[in-house]
């Protein structure tokens, strides 16, 4: 969840957008751009279709940002965090170190629901293998948070010996000697499970603190 005061923050750093044309979707762009859409009935009672256009790998200055559109036209921009104005409530777009955390619609009375993904998009294809196979998507999710498990199990007391052994750290902190003692090839295939594993979550938009590195995220 995120507080009130960093949705007042991230609203603050919208600026309008300049009317350009939401770019077709293609298939090169499955890793490193995603849309989410919504449709909206406005006060003239007609149906407006609202878009989310991130692109993951940031802009030439590495900046991830996120553009809002409206019918296909730019309407905002906003650097992530982000909290879009929309009818009704707020659009609130959140990145994790592997794609989004966090693409909502939060009503004015506080409800919330996840905008659509994109048919094209990564995103999108993994929705479509959750409703089409749901058996498998759950064995796939399910294995996904265990090489999570694992990687914290195997990795974390590793990390703290090569940590504490840093002269500087190791003479005013003392010195851990790990229990767990990995050949380097396993704990690159560790590495790279890792990297797999927190890269399907993200594609349905799971983020635990702990297990996906969430405490380290942008502003939370």
């Amino acid at each position: 969840m995120v507080s009130e005061g960093k949705r007042r923050r991230a609203a603050k750093k919208v600026k309008p957008g300049d009317g350009h044309a939401l770019r077709r979707f293609r298939w090169w762009q499955l890793f490193s751009r995603t849309l989410f859409h919504a449709r909206f009935i406005e006060e003239d009672g007609r149906p407006h279709d609202w878009t989310v256009d991130v692109a993951l790998w940031g802009d030439s200055n590495g900046e991830v940002r996120a553009q809002l559109y409206r019918d296909g036209l730019n309407v905002g921009t906003s650097k992530l965090p982000a909290a879009f104005a929309a009818p009704g409530g707020i659009i609130e777009v959140v990145a994790s170190g592997y794609g989004l955390k966090r693409c909502h619609f939060i009503a004015e009375d506080g409800t919330e629901a996840q905008l659509s993904p994109d048919r094209a998009s990564a995103e999108g294809r993994r929705a479509r293998l959750d409703r089409d196979h749901p058996a498998t998507s759950r064995v796939i999710g399910a294995t996904s948070f265990i090489v999570l498990g694992i990687a914290l199990v195997l990795g974390v007391p590793q990390i703290i010996d090569q940590i504490t052994h840093i002269p500087w750290v190791a003479e005013n902190i003392g010195v851990f000697t790990s229990p767990i003692q990995l050949p380097a090839w396993l704990n690159i295939s560790l590495f790279v499970a890792t990297l797999a594993a927190s890269t399907e979550r993200a594609l349905r938009l799971r983020n635990h603190w702990l297990l996906d590195g969430g405490l380290f995220d942008g502003d939370d």
